[in-house]
C-alpha cells in the first residue's frame, strides 16, 4: 500500500505544526512554505493541512489532476479556502473550531472591562502625568449583542452571562440557546443595534457578512456604544469605522482583524484614542500551535479508521453548521 501523504502548506519564517510527529509510520509529513514546492507536492498529496492562507497562490496551483481527500485549516475562518475548484469538489473540509473560543472569548471579556474602567483614559493620562479622577462604568448588568452565535460566539456568550453581562447574539436563524438570552436572526440587526452597549462580532466572512458593519449598520448604534471585532476584518468597513469613531457615531472600537493585515504604519486607526488594538491574536494562547497539531493528529486518526470527521465545514456556506 502506498504511504499516505500530508501536505503542510506554512509561511516561510513557520516552523513546522507540533505533534505530527507522532503520524511517523503513518504517514509521510511534507511542507511546502513557497508556489514552487506547492505546485511539486499537491498532485500526489492525500490530505492537504493549511497554516497559511495565501488564498491565490493555493489556487493557482492548484491541480487538474490528485488525489487530495481531504483540506484542513488551523484556523476557524476558512473564507481563504473558499475558491471554485475546491467548493466544488467533494473534498471534505474541516476546521479548528473549538480551539480558540476560550482565548478569543477571555480577550472579549478583557476589552470590555477595559472600556467599562477607561484603561484607555489611566494610560493616556500616565503618559501625560496628569492626576485625573473619573467615575468609570461597571460592566454588570452591561448590554451586549453578539453578531454570530457559532462555536466562538457561544463561549463569548458563557464567559460574558458568568459575569451577569446581558447577552444576546444574532445568527441566520433564529434561536434559543443557553449562552445568550436570545438568538435573533440577523436580519433584525438594525433593531438590536440601539439597545445595547458592546456590539461583539464572531462571526466567519461570508458573502452574507462581508461589509456588514458599514455607515448605515453604525449609525444603528448609540453614541456610547463599542464595537469589539474578533471575526474577521472584511466584516466591517474600515473607512466608514474610521469615521464613525472620528465623528461620535461610536464611543470606540477594540480591533484584533483588519481589511488589511498587516495594517499599514500609516493608516488612521493607529492614532485614534479610543481604539485598542492588537495584530491577530486574540485566541493565540501560549500552546495554541500544539493544540492545533494535536486537533489534526485526532481527526487523521479517525479517519483512517473510517470514523467521521470532527469540524466538518459546509464549504457553500463557510463554517461548521452542526454541532461535533
Amino acid at each position: 500500500m502506498t504511504e499516505l501523504q500530508i501536505t503542510v502548506l506554512t509561511a516561510p519564517d513557520e516552523n513546522e505544526l507540533p505533534g505530527l510527529e507522532q503520524l511517523d509510520g503513518r504517514a509521510a509529513v511534507r511542507y511546502a512554505r513557497d508556489e514552487t514546492s506547492l505546485a511539486q507536492l499537491l498532485p500526489d498529496t492525500d490530505v492537504l493541512v493549511v497554516t497559511d492562507f495565501r488564498t491565490e497562490m493555493l489556487e493557482r496551483v492548484w491541480p487538474n489532476e490528485h488525489r487530495i481527500q481531504w483540506v484542513h485549516a488551523t484556523s476557524a475562518g476558512v473564507d481563504a479556502l473558499m475558491f471554485p475548484a475546491l467548493v466544488d469538489s467533494d473534498i471534505v473540509v474541516t476546521n479548528a473550531r473549538g480551539i480558540f473560543d476560550r482565548g478569543i472569548a477571555e480577550y472579549v471579556l478583557g476589552t470590555i472591562l477595559m472600556f467599562a474602567k477607561d484603561t484607555l483614559g489611566n494610560l493616556r493620562y500616565q503618559r501625560e502625568h496628569q492626576w485625573r479622577h473619573r467615575e468609570t462604568s461597571l460592566a454588570r448588568n452591561a448590554r451586549v449583542l453578539v453578531v454570530g452565535a457559532g462555536s466562538i460566539g457561544r463561549e463569548v456568550g458563557s464567559l460574558l452571562q458568568a459575569v451577569d453581562m446581558d447577552v444576546i447574539a444574532t445568527a441566520r436563524h433564529e434561536r434559543e440557546d443557553e449562552h445568550f438570552r436570545h438568538v435573533y436572526a440577523q436580519d433584525r440587526l438594525p433593531e438590536l443595534l440601539p439597545e445595547v452597549d458592546y456590539v461583539v462580532i464572531t462571526a466567519p466572512l461570508t458573502e452574507q457578512t462581508r461589509g456588514l458593519f458599514d455607515q448605515t449598520m453604525m449609525e444603528y448604534m448609540t453614541p456610547s456604544a463599542r464595537l469589539i471585532n474578533v471575526g474577521r476584518g472584511p466584516i466591517v468597513n474600515t473607512d466608514d469605522l474610521v469615521a464613525a469613531l472620528r465623528d461620535g457615531i461610536i464611543a470606540g472600537a477594540a480591533l484584533d482583524v483588519f481589511e488589511e493585515e498587516p495594517l499599514p504604519e500609516d493608516h488612521a486607526l493607529w492614532d485614534l484614542d479610543n481604539v485598542m488594538m492588537s495584530a491577530h491574536m486574540a485566541g493565540d494562547f501560549i500552546g495554541w500551535r500544539r493544540a492545533l497539531g494535536m486537533q489534526f493528529v485526532d481527526n487523521f486518526l479517525r479517519w483512517l479508521s473510517g470514523e467521521g470527521l470532527y469540524n466538518t465545514v459546509d464549504k457553500h456556506n463557510g463554517y461548521v453548521t452542526t454541532t461535533q
